[in-house]
């Protein structure tokens, strides 16, 4: 064979070679509908920050939390299992996003390429004098970690690179009931704010820090409102009826409210911003009025725990659990179990718009 003949056909055989691995990455990106995710919020959607947090006592890193979870261990998620931000990241043919904590330790640069999780179980959107240091990261300061993020993201790509992969990438937000549980138990927040002050001070609060993020690159926001929170078992065991607190509900439903017209003011505002509302407390209600429908059988009680219905004590280790975990709407006092996460992400992501305002997860991601 002569060297020419050589040539030609080592130049196909590379050519083949290169088409092939790019087909391959090819398809590997389409299952992506955004380059990454980033997740800001409390104990609903954190995946772990808090096992990294020295003095916390708001960890779920025992048993017998993770029970359901691949490994069959703790993983910092207040869950059985898997929580919303992991079946989100499903959605959206991505893995999980990690702790940012966990990364932010390692001597290596970390990659952030798809995305990072900052969000603290029992973190509130607002900080208050009662806040205790150490115990979760607040909402601003998950902020600063991720504009930390950023700038590193900012190094690794460049300028064009990095703003183009932000502009895509999607900035989940699930955060509110904290603030609402910590309003009803607190003396002095109740002295200084009337529950419609209160609520609007939520809402300004959250509006601050989406601007700090969209003058980051972030444009395209996912948010939840809060869910029926008087209707989780730390309330319901208040009442010998078992009935849920109206009170909660119904401030809950007012923060929405604000929050619904907060997101509708800041489209306007700022130039490029798409969002995803997600009615929350819709969907828990019509969950908990029609549990079978979505195949669940238990609504009031935990699934671990001590006490009446199981919520006089949190999930421990001395605690009992169901072996029934699909059946109940609340794995612990507070938290739904991996079947209800499921539920949820499943509606918010392909859901009409009963519960996705002004559009589904799938919709936002697709403008």
């Amino acid at each position: 064979m002569d060297g020419g003949r050589r040539a030609f056909l080592a130049r196909n055989l590379l050519l083949s070679f290169f088409f092939s691995v790019f087909s391959s990455r090819l398809k590997l990106s389409t299952a992506q509908m955004v380059p990454a995710v980033f997740v800001f919020g409390d104990s609903l959607v954190d995946v772990g920050n808090n096992d990294y947090l020295p003095v916390s006592i708001a960890k779920a890193d025992f048993p017998h939390n993770g029970i359901d979870f691949p490994t069959e261990k703790p993983t910092g998620r207040f869950c059985n299992g898997k929580n919303a931000a992991d079946f989100l990241a499903e959605k959206l043919g991505l893995p999980s996003s990690p702790p940012y904590l966990s990364l932010s330790k390692k001597k290596d640069a970390p990659s952030y390429i798809n995305g990072v999780s900052f969000a603290s179980g029992f973190v509130v959107s607002c900080v208050f004098p009662n806040f205790i240091p150490g115990q979760s990261i607040p909402l601003s300061k998950q902020v600063d970690n991720y504009i930390a993020v950023q700038k590193i993201l900012f190094q690794q790509m460049g300028s064009f690179a990095s703003e183009k992969h932000l502009s895509k990438s999607l900035f989940a937000i699930v955060i509110g009931s904290n603030d609402i549980f910590d309003y009803f138990v607190s003396s002095d927040l109740r002295k200084k704010n009337t529950p419609q002050r209160y609520v609007d001070l939520m809402a300004n609060t959250l509006k601050g820090q989406l601007k700090r993020l969209y003058e980051t690159g972030a444009s395209k926001f996912f948010l939840t409102g809060i869910g029926a929170i008087g209707c989780v078992p730390a309330e319901r065991v208040k009442n010998k009826t078992h009935e849920g607190s109206e009170e909660r509900n119904f401030w809950s439903d007012k923060y929405n409210e604000e929050l619904k017209a907060m997101l509708k003011g800041l489209k306007s505002e700022l130039q490029g911003v798409n969002y995803s509302y997600f009615d929350t407390y819709s969907i828990m209600q019509s969950v908990v009025q029609n549990p079978s429908s979505y195949g669940f059988n238990e609504i009031k009680s935990a699934c671990c725990g001590l006490g009446d219905l199981k919520a006089e004590f949190p999930c421990l280790p001395v605690s009992k659990y169901c072996s029934n975990r699909s059946d109940h709407v609340f794995w612990d006092l507070y938290h739904p179990t991996e079947a209800t996460a499921r539920v949820f992400v499943d509606t918010l992501f392909d859901g009409p718009s009963q519960y996705c305002v002004p559009m589904n997860v799938r919709q936002l991601v697709s403008t």
